[in-house]
């Protein structure tokens, strides 16, 4: 290399982290709702949410206009957000989207799932098992949500999941209406046959009982929504 030529050189640092406050609040926005913690009929004030984590109002004005553009959650007020309405339609169009997205899911993560995640999906099953008897909602919420997710994200596909959680988002706060028409106690069936059929390698057992699942909770809810 000449005296007049100059080498460049790898610089060692470490990568910035993308991870916005935006982006911290928005997810954490997205694991109230999909946790039931936001129920239907129930108005959560800006303010009490940049309190609660923290911040200014913007990043949570922020996070909440893209839940809003999801249909997850609308502003009631200038300074107050909900659950959207769920007509029947809705209601029916969800239910058909996810029988064909989450069954796909379900019959993908038996090919995929661990003996480790086998073991951790029974425990997680055993908790919604007793979190229904006692009908502790929020906690049978919680469970139910990571039970199912940690099925879907055994199918190992970040853009299968990302849909599903979309779906989630605007079906998860109804499912606070089932408490007390006995859905959390009969879903333990279809909770355990669709362990049963990942255990088994069994693709359409599993998507069978995820099937019948959400068509439980589907046909309670009809009967609840005008």
């Amino acid at each position: 290399m000449g005296s007049g030529e100059s080498k460049s050189s790898v610089l060692k640092v470490v990568p910035l982290n993308r991870d916005t406050l935006q982006e911290r609040v928005y997810r954490q926005v997205c694991d109230l709702i999909l946790d039931g913690e936001i129920a239907p009929g129930q108005l959560v004030t800006i303010q009490a949410m940049a309190d609660a984590f923290g911040v200014s109002h913007m990043p949570v004005r922020e996070a909440l206009k893209k839940l809003s553009a999801a249909n997850a959650l609308t502003l009631v007020s200038g300074r107050s957000i909900g659950i959207p309405n769920l007509n029947r339609e809705r209601l029916t169009d969800l239910r058909n989207v996810r029988v064909e997205i989450e069954g796909f899911a379900a019959s993908t993560a038996a090919r995929h799932i661990s003996g480790a995640e086998l073991k951790q999906l029974q425990s997680e099953c055993d908790d919604l098992k007793n979190a229904g008897r006692t009908d502790d909602v929020r906690t049978y919420l919680r469970a139910n949500r990571a039970f199912h997710f940690a099925i879907y994200r055994a199918a190992r596909s970040d853009t299968l999941l990302s849909i599903i959680e979309s779906l989630w988002l605007q079906i998860g706060p109804y499912l606070n209406l089932l408490r007390g028409s006995g859905n959390y106690t009969v879903s333990y069936i279809h909770h355990q046959m669709m362990v049963d059929g990942l255990k088994a390698g069994d693709g359409e057992k599993a998507r069978a009982a995820l099937q019948a699942d959400i068509d439980a909770a589907y046909d309670v809810l009809l009967k609840l929504i005008k």
